[in-house]
C-alpha cells in the first residue's frame, strides 16, 4: 500500500443538502430543505442526479427527499463518520491542518508535524477559517454494490453532533451490529432564538419509517447470522477500513478538494455551505462592545430621506 495515501470507502455518489449556484458572477453554495443524491459526474449545470434520486422523489411528499433508507458499512461509528476540525488554504486548495481538539496534523515550514490542537476557539491559525468537517459514508441499495457507499459531507455542528450520537447509541443497543441495522438518513428541522425562528435543517439517523427499534435489531440479528454462515467477516472489514483511513494524513484527494473548499469553506462574506444548513440561519452572538456600539449608533444615526 502506498504510504501517505488514505484508503477511503468506495464512493458511488454524493448526498447533499443544497447546491452551488452562480450569483453576480460568483459560484456560491445555497442551502435547501431536502436531500439530493447525485453521481460523481458533473455537467455544466452541476452534479448529475443519481437514479436513486428520482426513485425516492416519487415516493415522498412534494417530491422532496426528506429520508433515505440506508445501511452502514462498518460496525465502528468512527469509521462510518469521520469528523475533525479542518483548515484549508484557499489560495492553493491544500489542507493545512486537521485536528480533533487534542492533537492535529499540520503542514509547517519543515513538513508535516503533529501538534497540540486547542480547538478553533483557542487557536490563532483557526481564525483563517477552521471549522468542524464531517464525512458520513452510507450504503443505499446494497443489492447493487455490497461495499460501495454514498458520501454525505457537512460542516454543521447539529448534523455532526447528532449523527455521532446516533451511531454510538445504535452500536450499543444492537450489541455491536451497527452494520446490520436497517436505518434511515433523515432531514430534521428546528428553530431557535439564535436562528431568529428560521428553520434550521440538519441530518439525523433513525430506524426506518414504520419500524420500531426492537424490530430493527431483530432484523439485524438475522442478517448477522446469515453473514456468519456465508463467512462474511465484519471484524476484518472494520480492521481493513481503519488501516486504510489511517494510512494518510488527509482523507480528501487533491482532485476533490477544490469542490469541497467551494461548497463547505467559502470565502469570508460569502454564503454558507450547502450542507452546513445548521449554521446558515445562526448569527454570531454579539459581544458587549458590539452591543454598546450598536446602541450608540442607533441613537446617533442620521435621518435618511429619499434624497439620501
Amino acid at each position: 500500500m502506498i504510504k501517505g495515501l488514505a484508503i477511503t470507502p468506495p464512493i458511488l455518489g454524493r448526498i447533499s443538502i443544497g447546491k452551488i449556484v452562480e450569483k453576480n458572477g460568483k459560484r456560491l453554495p445555497e442551502k435547501d430543505d431536502q436531500f439530493t443524491i447525485t453521481t460523481q459526474v458533473q455537467s455544466k449545470d452541476g452534479w448529475i442526479a443519481h437514479p436513486y434520486d428520482e426513485a425516492l422523489r416519487k415516493t415522498q411528499d412534494n417530491h422532496k427527499i426528506r429520508s433515505i433508507p440506508i445501511r452502514l458499512l462498518f460496525n465502528e461509528p468512527d469509521l462510518n463518520l469521520r469528523a475533525e476540525y479542518c483548515l484549508f488554504d484557499r489560495q492553493n486548495g491544500r489542507p493545512l491542518c486537521t485536528g480533533n481538539g487534542e492533537t492535529c496534523r499540520r503542514y509547517t515550514a519543515s513538513g508535516m508535524a503533529t501538534l497540540p490542537c486547542p480547538s478553533p476557539d483557542s487557536c490563532e491559525l483557526a481564525k483563517a477559517g477552521c471549522k468542524p468537517y464531517g464525512r458520513l459514508n452510507v450504503r443505499i441499495g446494497e443489492e447493487e454494490d455490497d461495499l460501495g457507499t454514498f458520501i454525505f459531507r457537512t460542516t454543521g455542528f447539529n448534523s455532526i453532533r447528532t449523527l455521532a450520537a446516533r451511531l454510538s447509541y445504535y452500536q450499543a443497543v444492537s450489541g455491536n451490529l451497527l452494520a446490520c441495522l436497517p436505518l434511515e438518513l433523515r432531514l430534521r428541522a428546528k428553530s431557535t432564538t439564535m436562528s431568529h425562528r428560521t428553520p434550521i435543517y440538519y441530518a439525523d439517523i433513525s430506524a426506518r419509517e414504520g419500524q420500531i427499534l426492537e424490530g430493527a435489531i431483530v432484523k439485524a440479528k438475522d442478517i448477522y447470522e446469515r453473514r456468519l454462515m456465508t463467512g462474511y467477516d465484519q471484524d476484518a472489514l472494520d480492521a481493513a477500513g481503519k488501516h486504510g483511513l489511517t494510512n494518510g494524513a488527509f482523507e480528501d484527494s487533491e482532485e476533490e478538494i477544490p469542490e469541497i473548499v467551494e461548497e463547505f469553506f467559502p470565502e469570508a462574506g460569502g454564503s454558507n455551505s450547502s450542507n452546513n444548513v445548521t449554521d446558515t440561519a445562526i448569527k454570531a452572538k454579539p459581544n458587549l462592545k458590539e452591543k454598546l456600539d450598536r446602541r450608540f449608533n442607533s441613537h446617533h444615526a442620521p435621518i435618511l430621506t429619499e434624497g439620501n
